[in-house]
Formats: C-alpha cells, structure tokens, sequence
C-alpha cells in the first residue's frame, strides 16, 4: 500500500453539532499535505480523528492501514497550544526525551539509544545547543522547535502539526520553515496552518476544510503561490 492515511465517509460531532460530515481522504506516503479553513472548520477535529484520539460517529480511518489507535507510536504531534508553567524547573532535553516514552525498555528508564536519538532530533531542528536551559526561559519559536524535535524524537511514520508558527516571530517562522524543508520527503506530514505562505513553499497539496473536505479555491483563502494546488 502506497497510502499513509485512508478515511472514508467519517463524520463526526460533539454533542447535537456536527463537525465532520462525509469526509473522504487520501494521504500518500511521503506527502505533505496542508488543511487550510475558517476557525471552527473541524481542521483541528480531524487532525484527533487522524491520530485516534477521537473516535468518528460514522466511518473509518486507517493509519498505515491500521486502526489509528493501534499505530499511535507511529504519529508524532505538535499541538497548536501547549500551557506551561514557566517556573517548572525542567530541561528542554528531558522535555525531548518524553517523545522517547513507551519505546524504552521493558524495565523503564532511558537507554543510550533513547538518548542519542533525542540529541539527533534536536540537531535536525537546530535546538541542541538549548538542551539544558529551562523550557520555560525558551522564546515561543525556540519552544515550538523543541516540540517539533519531540514528536521527531520517537521515530515516526507520520508527522502532525497544528499551526506550529501560530504564535512566533518571523525570524522563528524561518527556521521552522527550514526545518520543514528538511523533512519533507523522509516522512507523511499533515499541517494546519493560516499562514498560506508557509504552506506554499512545502505542502505538495491544500484541502480546503469547513465540515466538509472540499477543493481548494482562491476565493476561499487569499493564495498568492505561482500556481494553484492541485484538487483533493
């Protein structure tokens, strides 16, 4: 199979509100795909449904061909909002190191593996140099890194982000752009993002996201690339 992601006729609510309705998708392994869409869209809902930790109303999802909850080792995740306590005296290393949970040994505790891998996503993102400051000290581009080299640090198959330069500068929102440049191609991505820019100069295609999966338009959002995505 050459798909990362299959999801057939799901839909999904919360409550009496329908989020989701008939949605129907295919990711290739490999592929960089990027959901665009007004707040409230599902963009986000689907990304949970992705990574099973949401269960659809009606209709299926496969990771790997695979129930997502059974493959949720495989998924690596950036969160749109992460709270922290900026007084909470942890390194960003360790911080890193939590991508490595449930794949040490059988015994518990770190291994020499677990700790090269994690200093080897760190180097990938450019935030090795910080490992041991405070996560709390760290700007909200350096942070967002960290957790990028996070969800990297557990070897996984597919990569998700949720608007991951939402709340940074636009020197962090280079180096971000940077480090995805590196991994297009080495791995599945699915990214939300408002930032069309971003998403131009990676995702191989935009799917337009709003209760439904629809084409992307540019009388949907502004897109100012050299030409337009192709259709879902």
């Amino acid at each position: 199979m050459n798909n990362a992601i299959e999801v057939k006729g799901l839909s999904f609510g919360y409550g009496g509100t329908r989020t989701l309705k008939a949605v129907n998708l295919t990711v290739k392994k490999g592929e960089f795909l990027g959901l665009v869409g007004p707040n409230g869209g599902g963009k986000t809902t689907l990304l949970k449904l992705i990574m099973g930790l949401l269960v659809p109303d009606t209709g299926t999802v496969r990771v790997f061909s695979q129930p997502p909850a059974q493959i949720r080792k495989s998924i690596g995740y950036v969160p749109q909002v992460v709270d922290i306590d900026r007084g909470f005296p942890i390194r960003v290393f360790d911080v890193v190191l939590m991508g490595r949970l449930g794949l040490t040994g059988f015994l518990g505790g770190y291994r020499q593996t677990d700790l090269a891998r994690a200093r080897q996503a760190m180097e990938q993102v450019g935030v090795w140099e910080l490992c041991r400051q405070r996560l709390g000290s760290l700007s909200e581009g350096q942070r967002q890194r960290v957790l990028i080299a996070r969800a990297l640090a557990g070897e996984p198959r597919l990569l998700v982000l949720d608007e991951p330069t939402a709340s940074v500068d636009s020197a962090a929102e280079e180096r971000i752009s940077r480090v995805l440049e590196k991994l297009r191609r080495s791995i599945t991505i699915i990214m939300v993002s408002h930032d069309l820019e971003l998403l131009k100069c990676h995702a191989d295609r935009l799917v337009y996201v709003n209760r439904q999966l629809l084409p992307f338009e540019d009388r949907q959002v502004p897109f100012t690339g050299k030409s337009m995505p192709p259709w879902v």
